[in-house]
């Protein structure tokens, strides 16, 4: 069947009986787009053969499936009214519908997602709906969404969802991937039919919207979904316009253009083969220093990514992906110099697997965040394994690295080492010019948060605006998951406090360069100068670090003076930062126009710090050291292999 043109019906000569096919119209076309969803699909279709209304046609549209849906809906094939085509590979819902409208016969058009289910009366009471209603152009029905809970028609919090839906047939078409991917069905499609009529309730639960993790909103819905789960899981290929109805709208096509467009960089003489292991996260176009500076990039990513783990095929080009399915043998087709595995706590049992099965091959481990989850997570003894076993390590910053010296005695001092914060952006976004200083045209002190105000409770914020201190806080998404915060605080400082909407990578340095200061994690550590006491607080570098530096700004944080703090540590070497203990004295600090004007000055100085494109003659010298170690150990005549535990 893999034969086929990507929308070809099968033939049902062995399951069909052609002499049962009606030549007449059905009153409905009912579509089922499926992916991989063997399992629930004989469930639906058995719902659609035991409707009270026979007088329909129903139309399988397998987006591109690998798993036993052809097998499965075989049998189903012997009804006449039942036909099945396959896309050749997933082309996503909206294509997937669109297949089905373009042959659908009826003149309503009713959906079965292949994973719910339809009651008895379904389909009868909707057409009665429409035809007791001729202004409305679509019926919903209620629907029962988890197994004890139901909605007498809108589920609380979500669109209408296909399976509650049937309207009249229109020429409009669903929005497909090439436009937008979302689980909100209001910007894929129901927008368009509302302008041929209203929608109608016909009060009755009739179907059910089953519950289950793969559920393709599930998928799409930050955090437990997002685009990275959503683009493993369908296998998409492509850069995605992507905006969930719960999270920030994300446009890889445009954003990525000029990366993934210009010409491969030109091979330098000593170039290495990288294969990157494991996720990118934050900034993953980061990697493109590497490819620029001449070495080869190659792709293998954990099978199952969170939302910000950023995995292939990725958006921005020049990273050759291997199978998921053969990664061994691909392994050995290609050789690498080096494994780079990385980033955070996901990727920790999928980075265990690649190093106790690649023995010879350089291994780099380059972790961020963070053992303490992987403590409560039950991945500890993976995430031990890699720092005892592999050939290098690199640690986020230095203060991480003396943490790891008091869990693994003497690790940093065992193999190479190096530190480098793993979510540095490309230098390329910082090349845009600055904006002027809201305080210039006011005389208010303005400072910005891009992402939680962690620290900033909303008594501090009153606090603030006593100052006279603006706080922009930046991130639509962030909004709704801090919505009691906002109440609050706008209720205490109503004036003071001034929400935006997130803000991607080519505008930050225009749009954060008019504030006078951000903030990063206003914490007061508790470990007392003692790095065994530490949490990731004190260890971290905040991703915000990279977005305030690109535009100049000042980083505010309070004095940790007798506490081990990562970020205060590294704001003092390169003095970029303004510390207090009060929000009086940071009212008096942030008034003085001439020392903030320095620190300022300096921050602007030091911004190539904050690129990945800065440390990477750095770090290719850290990999050839790692190399040279590693072909050394292996040469030993007691060379240990790698081993669990």
């Amino acid at each position: 069947m893999g034969n086929e043109s990507d929308t070809q019906p099968h033939s049902r000569t062995s399951a069909q009986p052609p002499a049962l096919v009606s030549t007449a119209a059905p009153s409905v076309s009912v579509l089922m787009p499926t992916f991989e969803q063997s399992f629930f699909i004989a469930r639906a279709l058995d719902s659609l053969l035991a409707q009270s209304l026979p007088d329909w046609e129903a139309i399988v549209v397998d987006d591109g499936s690998r798993d036993n849906t052809t097998h499965t809906v075989l049998p189903y094939l012997s009804d006449p009214r039942i036909r099945y085509c396959k896309l050749a590979e997933n082309q996503g819902l909206g294509r997937a519908l669109n297949e089905g409208l373009s042959q659908a016969k009826g003149r309503f058009i009713a959906y079965l997602p292949s994973d719910d289910v339809y009651y008895r009366d379904h389909l009868r009471s909707l057409t009665a709906c429409l035809d007791q209603t001729p202004d409305a152009v679509l019926a919903y029905s209620g629907a029962r969404h988890h197994y004890n809970r139901s909605a007498p028609g809108q589920i609380a919090g979500y669109p209408l969802q296909l399976v509650q839906c049937l309207h009249r047939q229109r020429d409009e078409r669903w929005v497909e991937r090439a436009e937008l991917e979302s689980d909100d069905l209001d910007r894929l499609y129901w927008q368009r039919l509302r302008a041929h009529g209203r929608f109608v309730a016909s009060d009755c639960v009739t179907c059910e919207w089953v519950a289950h993790p793969q559920q393709r909103h599930k998928l799409m819905r930050e955090p437990t979904g997002g685009i990275n789960p959503f683009r493993r899981h369908y296998r998409v290929t492509q850069p995605l316009r992507f905006h969930s109805s719960v999270g920030n709208a994300v446009d890889e096509i445009d954003h990525f253009r000029s990366m993934r467009e210009r010409p491969a960089s030109a091979p330098a003489a000593d170039g290495l083969k990288i294969l990157l292991v494991g996720e990118l996260a934050y900034n993953a176009d980061r990697v493109l220093a590497l490819e620029e500076a001449g070495h080869k990039l190659y792709g293998l990513w954990t099978p199952q990514p969170h939302w910000y783990n950023a995995v292939g095929p990725v958006p921005f080009g020049h990273v050759e992906d291997l199978p998921q399915n053969d990664w061994r043998r691909a392994v050995r087709r290609i050789r690498p110099d080096l494994i780079y595995a990385l980033l955070n706590w996901q990727a920790v049992p999928f980075a265990h697997e690649v190093l106790m099965a690649t023995r010879g091959i350089p291994f780099v481990w380059h972790f961020k965040e963070g053992p303490f989850i992987c403590l409560e997570r039950g991945t500890w003894p993976q995430l031990i394994d890699l720092y005892r076993h592999a050939d290098g390590q690199i640690f986020c910053s230095p203060e991480m690295r003396d943490w790891f010296d008091t869990v693994i005695p003497g690790v940093s001092r065992a193999r190479p080492t190096h530190v480098l914060d793993g979510d540095l952006p490309k230098r390329d976004w910082f090349e845009r010019q600055p904006a002027p200083l809201l305080s210039d045209a006011d005389g208010a002190v303005h400072t910005v948060v891009p992402g939680r105000p962690i620290g900033l409770h909303p008594e501090v914020v009153a606090a603030l605006a006593g100052q006279d201190i603006h706080l922009h806080f930046y991130g639509d998404y962030t909004h709704g998951q801090w919505r009691e915060w906002i109440d609050r605080t706008a209720a205490l400082a109503p004036d003071h406090l001034h929400l935006h909407a997130n803000v991607d990578q080519p505008h930050w340095v225009n749009e954060f360069s008019r504030y006078d200061a951000g903030w990063l994690h206003a914490f007061a550590s508790e470990n007392g100068g003692e790095i065994r006491r530490a949490n990731w607080d004190d260890l971290n570098y905040p991703a915000r670090m990279a977005t305030l530096a690109a535009a100049g700004l000042p980083m505010i944080q309070r004095t940790n003076s007798a506490a081990v703090v990562a970020s205060q540590t590294l704001s003092r070497q390169l003095g970029t930062g303004i510390f207090f203990d009060d929000i009086e004295q940071l009212g008096a600090a942030l008034r003085d126009r001439a020392q903030v004007a320095a620190v300022r000055k300096n921050v602007w100085q030091q911004r190539p710090q904050f690129t990945f494109d800065h440390h990477v003659p750095e770090l290719v010298r850290f990999f050839r050291r790692v190399i040279v170690a590693a072909t050394d150990d292996a040469l030993r005549p007691v060379a240990q292999p790698r081993r669990s535990g």
